[in-house]
């Protein structure tokens, strides 16, 4: 009897098998079924007391939107967060991953009992949570735990910092597939710090503040088995400019999403049109733009 053939067959198809089990644990639910994966971005539009060209994050999602454009796999819903967001646990709920653009966003998970336990479930079903700036934190140190707990990091409460600077972003993890095609670089930007971290928490980028070594942008493989991404910088929108800062906003959400990022990173090329505010570029961030901003009013929509 002649052996070798079965053993061949059985050899190959324990591998088919395993590859099979590896590209489902690799690529998540949603994606493993051939199905595209449904990313909820939700942004605000009304003010929240800041100059035009800061907290524009209505702005910010759009430009997450068109870089999200090239992905088929990924399904994007931009919808406004604005209160009341009467609708919003159900859009949750038919979710594969949720990125917030909103002011105090800690506060704004948690205030109504019904859009926190469908942030919760969309959690327990391993999906993907990504904040941006004011997403992270709020005012209210109740509201630590809530965001901490989904997040894996959140500032809160008259403890909380944040500074206007400019300042040397290194790189903490550089093998971190966020981070693919990044490099150091120099912005100037308002940092967040002395931030509330999971131990777990992979720190993915810092900046010296105050003689510290602060994290601004951390990555999270939650217990789950769902991933949390999370940036504390992006307060100027003319930092959209650069091509840093879309490469780790870009690979951080679709790390969380499961989605594989190139080695020598994703790419962010934009039409310079999608960068524009009311139809125009704004200048670099810097004391002397901030100040001008300053003088002006947003318009409230």
């Amino acid at each position: 009897m002649n052996l070798l053939p079965i053993s061949r067959r059985a050899f190959y198809t324990a591998l088919i098998f395993t590859v099979a089990i590896l590209l489902v644990g690799a690529g998540g639910s949603a994606a493993a079924d051939g199905k595209p994966v449904h990313l909820l971005i939700v942004a605000q539009k009304t003010g929240d007391g800041h100059p035009p060209t800061t907290h524009e994050f209505m702005g910010g999602a759009h430009v997450m939107q068109e870089l999200l454009k090239p992905y088929k796999n990924v399904e994007v819903t931009l919808v406004n967060g604005d209160e009341p967001w009467a609708d919003g646990p159900g859009l949750i709920d038919k979710a594969d991953g949720i990125m917030l653009w909103v002011t105090q966003g800690a506060k704004w998970m948690q205030i109504d009992a019904d859009r926190f336990a469908a942030i919760k479930r969309l959690s327990a079903r391993g999906g993907s949570i990504t904040a941006f700036h004011w997403s992270v934190g709020s005012t209210n140190a109740d509201y630590i735990k809530g965001q901490l707990d989904l997040l894996g990091g959140t500032r809160g409460g008259t403890q909380r910092k944040y500074k206007v600077l400019e300042a040397d972003v290194k790189r903490v993890n550089p093998r971190h597939p966020i981070l693919n095609g990044v490099g150091d670089f120099k912005t100037y930007d308002e940092f967040y710090y002395r931030l509330d971290l999971r131990p777990e928490i992979k720190p993915l980028l810092q900046a010296n503040i105050d003689g510290n070594d602060e994290t601004c942008a951390w990555a999270w493989e939650r217990p789950d088995g769902g991933r949390s991404f999370g940036w504390v910088c992006i307060h100027f929108h003319a930092n959209w400019q650069a091509p840093e800062y879309r490469r780790v906003a870009l690979q951080g959400v679709l790390w969380s999403l499961k989605i594989p990022i190139p080695a020598g990173g994703a790419n962010v090329d934009l039409d310079s049109k999608t960068l524009e505010l009311d139809g125009v570029l704004p200048p670099p961030a810097s004391p002397e733009s901030e100040k001008a901003a300053k003088k002006l009013k947003k318009p409230k929509i």
